[in-house]
Parts: structure tokens; sequence; C-alpha cells
């Protein structure tokens, strides 16, 4: 039965319409897998009876002819995503309680294509964080271990439980989303694929919001083909959103030749940031010759506004945040505080956010309210936003200069052990953002690919940055990239 866990999308995908296994086979081996994989803390809500119906109705589905792209598929839902009658809690205590009664428009399209629900994944409250420790159920723990050293690593955040859920075979895929790097920091910590599609490409109704302008769903899974079938039932015009692109949905998997011949892959120089350890630079340069063995012609880039990207980031998404999080005052659902005698709703607002917000959300929170302040508007946000624009501008003037595609890293290192980064100066955890803000700043999609091991046999992974709305050709250079890496390591079970 661990077999059948093992599948990727594509190949269960084929197996199940050719009939040698049932999506409630391979349903009971997920759910089997996850029982015994407490230790990950990587599905916080299980739900194996909507599990098991979804894919007795998806065996009908194939029997009848009528199977589409993930039809019969199990895969894991990131608690960011409101499941109609199913606790979604964006991993806060904040939102205790809570079982919404829709359904987000990325989650109905997953089941309108026929993938099967095994439950909610375990990420950073509200999805601010680089290391799902800021969790109300505890830390999601990566599966993969140092050689010789038993310390629990952190899989990334902040779609920590789903980039830990799909390495450990607890699912085929999942869903995650990426405001600053939470689907290809993790992506990269755990030896999976995952990309981030262009700003718009994927509906947010539906997905509890950190930073409206920056929030963005994408898949993560064990391989480019997989990213490719997933992503394409995933997006599509919303009118419910109106940051939604009207715009047709390619077919991202026929776009998989591996051949990038001709095509021109930009290398930024200010990538090279101080400090950045050996084995990182090895792999991007690495990277880049695998790519132009493959045909591709490699050059320098400059992107000079990438050393203002985090404290841009690091005031609007916060200031975005601090908009979003007012919402959740104890009135209307959620956690709500116990009063003493004579205290009224404004002791009730003061003491349910204390209770049901994490520090670090409490932090973001008062930074953003901070830089949103009247005598502080001028001087941090809307500075911050004339910066976002001249960082856009930057990409822009790259892909009009001929540029296809952008190598760089996914992130500053390979994974770290839980509590390693829990010091008094949070800019330490802000930093593992260092590479990937700039594409959310600038709406662009990327995708992370393990390319290979540092030397405590952890994975590694690069990022490939791509054009607007070009998700196909950012992937199909990707699928050329991760067939030249050749990377196939699996993390030593011991959950």
């Amino acid at each position: 039965m661990t077999e059948l866990t093992k599948m990727k999308l594509a190949e269960a995908r084929d197996a199940l319409r050719k009939g040698d296994v049932t999506s409630v086979e391979l349903t009971e081996a997920c759910l089997s897998a996850i029982e015994g994989a407490d230790a990950l803390g990587a599905f916080v809500h299980k739900t194996p009876e909507i599990a098991l119906e979804q894919a007795k109705a998806a065996d009908a589905r194939i029997k009848a002819g009528d199977a589409p792209s993930m039809c019969g598929l199990p895969i894991g839902v990131k608690d960011l995503f409101c499941t109609k009658g199913v606790a979604s809690q964006a991993s806060s205590a904040i939102l205790e309680g809570f079982k919404p009664e829709y359904e987000s428009t990325v989650t109905s399209q997953l089941f309108d294509a026929g993938a099967v629900m095994l439950g909610k994944l375990n990420m950073d409250e509200f999805a601010m964080g680089s290391s799902s420790e800021n969790s109300c159920y505890g830390p999601a723990v990566n599966p993969w271990k140092r050689s010789g050293d038993d310390t629990p690593l952190t899989p990334g955040g902040s779609s920590g439980g789903s980039a830990s859920a799909v390495a450990a075979d607890l699912c085929l895929a999942a869903t995650g989303t990426d405001t600053g790097g939470s689907i290809r920091q993790p992506a990269a910590f755990t030896g999976i694929t995952g990309i981030k599609p262009t700003y718009g490409r994927c509906s947010r109704w539906g997905i509890i919001a950190y930073a409206s302008s920056l929030d963005q769903a994408g898949p993560m899974t064990k391989d480019v083909r997989d990213a490719a079938i997933m992503l394409q039932a995933m997006c599509g015009h919303d009118p419910k959103d109106s940051t939604s692109a009207d715009l047709p949905v390619p077919d991202f998997e026929a776009m998989l030749t591996g051949d990038i011949r001709g095509k021109t892959i930009g290398i930024p120089k200010e990538y090279r940031v101080e400090g950045m350890p050996e084995e990182i630079s090895k792999l991007w340069d690495e990277g880049a010759k695998m790519l132009a063995d493959a045909g591709a012609k490699v050059v320098e880039i400059s992107l000079p506004h990438t050393k203002y990207a985090l404290p841009a980031y690091y005031v609007i998404a916060p200031a975005e945040a601090s908009s979003n999080l007012a919402r959740y005052d104890g009135v209307r659902y959620g956690h709500r505080a116990k009063l003493a005698q004579g205290e009224g709703i404004n002791d009730m607002y003061e003491k349910t956010r204390a209770e049901g917000f994490g520090l670090e959300v409490q932090r973001r929170i008062m930074v953003g309210t901070y830089v949103l302040s009247a005598g502080f508007y001028d001087a941090y946000y809307n500075r911050a936003r004339k910066v976002r624009t001249l960082i856009k501008k930057d990409f822009e003037d790259a892909f009009a200069a001929g540029v296809d595609a952008i190598l760089a890293p996914a992130t500053p290192s390979s994974a770290f052990g839980i509590g390693e980064m829990k010091t008094a100066d949070p800019v330490q955890m802000y930093l593992q953002d260092v590479f990937t803000v700039t594409l959310n700043l600038a709406g662009l999609p990327g995708v992370a690919v393990p390319t290979g091991l540092d030397s405590k046999g952890l994975p590694l992974g690069l990022q490939l940055i791509g054009r607007p709305w070009e998700e196909g050709d950012l992937l199909n250079t990707a699928y050329a990239l991760e067939q030249a890496a050749g990377f196939v390591a699996k993390p030593a079970k011991w959950w």
C-alpha cells in the first residue's frame, strides 16, 4: 500500500484510467500513511469520510469515461483555503471552530476536476512566517534529517505542512499559497516542486487573506509535470475576485517538451548576496551550466532595485495584513474572549485579539498599523509602493531586452532546525525571503525545482522567474532543468 502513495499525479492518473488501481485504494493508502505520520505535524484536520466519498464518486466518473485531469487523485489542502463544513483556521487560535458555509474557488475547481481532499495542512499562522513554527497546532516538521543528526528541521513556511506532506508521500500533491515565497521556499527545503503563478492567474476568493496585493495560490507537487497538471485545474477567471485575470488557461502539460534551445536565461548579479553559502553559489552556477548545455543562452543581467525588495515587502505586506486582520474581533465568528463583570466591547476586542493572535501576527499587525498611521504613511507606505514600481520595472526591462526566464537560488540556505531561528531579532527569519519576495512585488510567476543536496544531505533548490502569464513556457524551462539535474533523492523514513 505504501508504494501507492509514492506515485506522482501523472502516473496515478494513468494507472486510474487503465484500471490498475482505484481512487478508493489510492485514497485509503494515503489515509493510512497520514495516520502513521503525526510526528510530522503536517495534517491538522483529517477528512477521511469526505476523502472516501469523493474517491467513490471519482471511480464512478472514471468508469463512465468522464475523467478530468485530477479525477481520483488524493491531495492535501493548506489550512488557508476555506473548505465548506471543514475547519479552516489559517493555523490561528482566533479562528477556532470556524467552519465556512462556502468553498474557495480554487478548491471548488479542484473538486470539479475530480480531486480528493485528504485533509487540511499545517502552516504559519495567517501565512506569516518562513518556518511553519507560528502555528496554533504546533510546528510542521520536515521529513528530511541532516546526515548523522536527529535535530528536527523546519519544512519552511508558510506552506510547510503542504511541503512536508508531499515530500513524505502522505498525499500526491497539495495546495499552497505564496505571499513572499511561501510556496517556493518550503518546496526547496523539502526537495519538491512548487510554482507561484502570475498574480491574478488563480482566484483568491475563499482564501483567507494575508496581503491581498501579494497573495497567490499554487500547487506543490513531486515534479514539474505534476505542477503543470495541478496548476491547470487551479487556474481560471473568477468573477467573484476583482483581481482575477480573464485570460484563457493553456494546456500547461502539453507545453512540456524540454526543448529550450534559443531561450535566453538571465542571471541577476544582485542576487549574489554577501554571505551566500558556497554550496548555494555552486549549485546556481551548475544550474546555469545545465540550462546552457540544454541549448539556452545564459547572460548576466541587472535588477538594480533588488536590495530594496525586502524592506519594501516588510512595509507593504504588514500594512495590508493590519487592514485584512481587523475583521477578527470576536463578534461574528471564531474565538471570543471571556469578559469580567463590567467589561465592555473595547475590552472584548483587546482580549480576543491578544488571546487569538500569535506573537508574529501581532508584530506584523503593529508594524502595519504604524506604517499606515497619519504621520508615517508617506514616509513608509507610499515610499515602499514607489520602490515596488521600480522593482517591477527592473523585470520589465530585462524581459524587454530579450530574457525569457531568470535563474536564481530559491533560498539562502538548506532547511534549518526548528527553534534555531527563533532569535530576539526577527529580521534573521525575514532574510529567508531575500530571493523570493521580488516576484510577489512584481506579480511574476516563479517555480522552485530541487536540483541537489548539500553536504549534510539536505535538498537545495533553484528558482526560475518567468514573464507574466507565461507559466507554460516557465514550466518547460523548469522541466529542462529538472531533467538535467536528475534529482531523485527522498528522505529516509523516521516518523
